[in-house]
């Protein structure tokens, strides 16, 4: 049985950040689209992930799903049962997965059957202002879907569903295996409706009764404010759908345009902005352009070059509600030029210790 703590690199006290910070490490990684990405490998990443960041599917698996472990309530005590050793003690028979599935039915473990679509992924480029205000985009992806005709139903228009016959519409096949403990007996979803009860009267003649069907399909993504670079979306149950299952989810990474002038430093914005030496010594009011439209800003008497004028709430939107600060930073901007008229004013100043 996998041990998802190993798979992920942490601790088994890990906190919920550490899991998830673990696993965007990881996926990014070993991701199916980069050069040395490993399918297989992110698959079994994001397995791990869903168990470890789910409260009640980790507890569960702490208890019940470490290699060759299962608890007792005997006396008040938790005991181990190691059968790590019994393939080898007993000819090589394959125990493992006739005391996985007896030991989950026994417990109540909730453990689906039901098959489930690949995950995908895509990167999108965002210019910046929607980074920093948030958007919503719209991507057409060609993938597995429902199929179009039957609604994933697999069946013609006007036709019915019938009860399966090798079920007898329960969805579930009764299946018994003997072992020298004895003949153990589960319950498994039914490989002829794929667990539904239900198969075609007549099938679909569109993706033949499966009930899916490659083609385009538009997905929303909704982007949050103040995204950052890298950053993965998670859009459940949009990645590719499966025969009587359920959709993989799928995976956005976030890539962000620079702005020609503003740079962000966490949820401040910062804006250069140039003032001519007049304007600095004596001070001005002048509209400048941000992100979000125009604004009124007083440049102070006596400015220099470096002074920043912080405009409180016109910077990054958080996730707890408010806004950052617009950091204006200032260069004073001397002319290459100037006239005769100029230059004897400014010979004044000198003389005035300016």
């Amino acid at each position: 049985m996998k041990d998802y703590y190993e798979i992920l690199g942490i601790p088994r006290n890990a906190s919920p950040e550490e899991v998830k910070k673990a696993f965007r490490k990881l996926a990014h990684e070993y991701h199916p689209d980069k050069s040395h990405g490993d399918e297989k490998k992110f698959k079994e990443i994001n397995e791990a992930y869903q168990t470890l960041s789910d409260e009640r599917k980790r507890a569960q698996y702490d208890r019940f799903g470490a290699a060759g472990e299962f608890s007792s309530g005997a006396s008040g005590q938790e005991q181990a049962w190691d059968f790590s050793n019994f393939a080898q003690d007993f000819g090589g028979a394959d125990f493992g997965d006739m005391f996985e599935d007896f030991f989950a039915g026994s417990m109540g473990a909730s453990r689906s059957n039901a098959p489930r679509g690949r995950d995908i992924s895509i990167d999108l480029e965002i210019p910046f202002k929607d980074a920093v205000f948030g958007t919503e985009r719209k991507v057409l992806l060609t993938k597995l879907r429902a199929c179009a005709r039957c609604k994933g139903e697999g069946r013609e228009p006007d036709t019915a569903l019938i009860s399966c016959p090798s079920c007898n519409g329960s969805g579930t096949v009764r299946e018994s295996r003997r072992s020298f403990l004895g003949t153990f007996t589960q319950l498994r979803a039914c490989s002829t409706c794929m667990g539904r009860g239900k198969v075609p009267e007549k099938k679909c003649k569109e993706c033949s009764g499966t009930g899916v069907k490659r083609g385009p399909e538009e997905i929303s993504i909704s982007i949050p404010a103040g995204i950052n670079p890298g950053e993965m979306i998670k859009i459940l149950q949009a990645g590719e759908a499966v025969a009587g299952g359920i959709a993989g989810d799928l995976y956005v990474k976030i890539h962000i345009t620079s702005h020609t002038l503003i740079r962000r430093e966490g949820s401040d914005l910062v804006l250069p902005h140039a003032v001519r030496m007049s304007d600095a010594f004596l001070g001005m009011a002048e509209e400048i352009e941000v992100l979000d439209g125009r604004i009124k800003v007083q440049i102070p008497a006596g400015s220099n070059s470096g002074d920043i004028l912080r405009i409180r709430g016109r910077g990054v939107p958080k996730s707890r509600g408010g806004r950052g600060d617009l950091l204006i930073q200032l260069s004073v901007r001397g002319p290459k030029k100037i006239s005769r008229r100029a230059k004897e004013l400014l010979e004044e100043l000198r003389k005035e210790g300016v």
